[in-house]
């Protein structure tokens, strides 16, 4: 091979190179050995000079035969080291034409590869002008059959122009109208066949969604009802103290009245005795402040140490407590509901609701109802359950600050929240707009009215007085005998249903429809009730006769 020849003779110089150096290195030892020789033989003196050449003899035949046996040696490790190189070079060459005749194997499967791309590419370029041709020729024929078809429907649309017309003027010559008057009749009949065709839709199409949604309805909220069913909540507020004897009302009274004034300054109610027997009467707005002076009062009378510092000290300690308790109460709720991160103020607030009643019913209690209520209407509906839990839970927080901020609960609860960094806006519009106080923007704001709605009209769950409920469905059938085309109005079902009768002469069947909407428009506008009203529209239509 011309490459292993040419590292052959580069390298034959150095090998010869390395034979003369030892040839000389042998020389000099063997003459360094005939000087030691002889200054040997003349330093010992005994010696003679024959013994010293026999023996200079000795040393050079011996140096030549270590010089030839080195020269052996080194031409022998030149041979292998030549060998060796020559092997390396070889394996060397090898590997270069293994990778060389890889990279060939490479670039020959990348060319057929490159070819394969391009016959598919001719193929495709090929179709694609073939599709280009078929949908130039299917254009052509399409804009041709536009052509044919608008040429035909002008054709047509001047045909029946020209049979409109003289059938208009065949219809003005026999009914001897102008065209002015036959448009004005012509549109009346057309307006009052509309009309009639609108209020059958209208009527058909509530007829076909109550029969859907109620069904849907009734099923959503009978699963919210059994999946969470609750004690009844309703409460009494405790306003009443009960003393035994009658001597401890002077002692509560005090010397001039100290004792009572003292006790309605600290406490800042109104306390009433009277002549009602065994009992106290405590009065205030404050729900909670009535609750924690009637606690207190009761606290003074059983210890029956009543003085001014007593008094004093034994308020401060009860309203201490009840701050506490009010806090707890807000906390076990949150933890009921599974709300662990609402604000500590939001907290307190809630914990308020506690001594807090609507109806009778304890609105703490109350607001966890809709709660859960809300939530399982949500899981029902496919919606977010939690998101709906948080807004049932707030709804009513508003209520714990309306004797101390102007306006209705809605609008304050939702003020509050967002005072406090309430950033998610279902559950702001949900606590704004329960009551429709403002328009729902989220599915979450009905869920919440409809839970308030069977927590509030649950059997037990609210309860009024005999007057509140007769002056309620008087005024209910008072809003109802208001409406247009209402001859009689009467509320049935404690309130819950109103029958109207209205005039057969003057109201039709489609006109029925629009009474009845115009009846709870006015219900849901005017009054304030739990759960729903539902009316009832009555039409009846007696034609008498006599035979004689």
């Amino acid at each position: 091979m011309p490459e292993f020849d040419t590292l052959c003779a580069s390298s034959a110089p150095a090998l010869l190179a390395v034979s003369g150096g030892a040839v000389a290195t042998a020389v000099a030892t063997l003459v360094l050995g005939l000087l030691a020789g002889f200054f040997g033989a003349r330093l010992l003196g005994g010696r003679t000079v024959q013994d010293a050449r026999r023996e200079a003899e000795d040393v050079r035949a011996r140096a030549q035969a270590e010089g030839e046996t080195l020269k052996k040696q080194l031409e022998l490790d030149a041979r292998n080291e030549q060998a060796r190189r020559r092997e390396a070079v070889e394996k060397e060459l090898d590997a270069d034409r293994d990778a060389a005749a890889e990279q060939q194997r490479r670039i020959q499967k990348r060319e057929d590869l490159l070819d394969r791309k391009l016959e598919t590419l001719n193929t495709r370029e090929k179709k694609l002008h073939e599709d280009e041709e078929e949908a130039e020729a299917l254009l052509t024929k399409n804009r041709q059959r536009d052509k044919d078809l608008k040429r035909r429907l002008a054709d047509l649309e001047k045909s029946e122009a020209e049979h409109t017309e003289a059938k208009t003027r065949e219809l003005l010559r026999i009914s001897h109208l102008n065209p002015e008057e036959a448009k004005r009749e012509a549109l009346e009949v057309l307006q009052q066949q509309c009309d009639r065709e609108a209020t059958q839709i209208i009527r058909q199409s509530q007829e076909r969604a109550q029969e859907r949604s109620k069904e849907d309805a009734q099923k959503i909220l009978l699963e919210a009802i059994q999946r969470f069913a609750s004690e009844h909540t309703a409460a009494n507020t405790t306003n009443a103290v009960a003393v035994e004897d009658e001597s401890m009302k002077g002692r509560i009274i005090g010397k001039e009245g100290r004792n009572i004034r003292a006790f309605e300054q600290a406490t800042g109610v109104n306390v009433v005795v009277d002549d009602t027997p065994g009992q106290i009467q405590v009065s205030s707005f404050d729900p909670v402040r009535r609750a924690a002076a009637t606690e207190a009062l009761r606290l003074l009378v059983q210890d029956g140490r009543i003085h001014p510092t007593s008094i004093e000290e034994t308020a401060k300690k009860t309203f201490a407590e009840f701050d506490e308790k009010i806090v707890k109460f807000g906390k076990d709720a949150a933890m009921e509901v599974n709300l662990p991160d609402l604000h500590p103020r939001v907290n307190e607030t809630m914990g308020r609701l506690q001594y807090r009643t609507s109806y009778g019913q304890n609105i703490l209690r109350h607001s966890v109802e809709v709660a859960f209520l809300s939530q399982v209407i949500a899981d029902e509906l496919g919606l977010d359950g939690a998101l709906a839990r948080r807004c049932g839970y707030l709804h009513d927080i508003g209520k714990a600050l309306d004797h101390d901020v102007e306006g209705g609960h809605p609008r304050i609860g939702a003020d509050f929240l967002r005072r406090l960094g309430e950033k998610n806006d279902a559950v702001l519009n949900a606590v704004e707009g329960h009551h429709g106080d403002v328009v729902a923007s989220t599915v979450y704001t009905p869920i919440v009215m409809a839970a308030d709605a069977i927590s509030g009209a649950r059997p037990g769950a609210r309860r009024e007085t005999l007057e509140k409920y007769i002056k309620r469905l008087k005024e209910l059938e008072s809003i109802t005998a208001g409406v247009d085309g209402v001859k009689e109005a009467y509320a049935i079902q404690a309130g819950r249903e109103v029958r109207v009768i209205v005039d057969p002469q003057n109201i039709d069947d489609g006109a029925a429809h629009r009474v009845a909407r115009s009846v709870a428009k006015n219900i849901s506008e005017k009054m304030t009730f739990p759960g729903e009203i539902k009316v009832t529209v009555l039409r009846e239509l007696r034609t008498v006769e006599y035979a004689r």
